[in-house]
């Protein structure tokens, strides 16, 4: 059985950064990008491979969450990035707030060519 189809709840299609850091102190912590997310998991973009089972810690630059979380696999999607899932199993925080969408709304902007809203 298809590890979707066992899933009991939904997924919403969001983009949020995270940062990844490995309980392993000797690997360096690293961003990501949401794919997807619920309350007890996500898939996430990040350009290392990750170890099914790794325990590691996720936060999200956009919002308040706090999780220890397990990766449930690794996946490659090309030759420079790995979509990861992973279980979220102590988690406080959302994955975005108001005020962090606005923070990373703001961030593009500038970035964004000038005539161009």
């Amino acid at each position: 059985m298809e590890a979707a189809s066992r899933r009991m709840e939904r997924r919403t299609s969001t983009q949020v950064k995270v940062d990844l850091a490995s309980l392993n102190v000797r690997t360096p912590a690293e961003e990501g990008v949401t794919e997807n997310v619920s309350p007890h998991g996500a898939r996430i973009v990040t350009t290392r491979h990750w170890r099914p089972n790794e325990r590691i810690n996720v936060r999200s630059l956009w919002g308040t969450l706090r999780s220890r979380a397990r990766v449930v696999y690794c996946q490659p999607r090309d030759e420079r990035s790995f979509a990861i899932g992973v279980e979220l199993i102590a988690r406080t925080g959302e994955w975005a707030t108001r005020e962090g969408r606005q923070r990373a709304a703001a961030a593009a902007g500038r970035s964004m060519k000038p005539g161009r809203h």
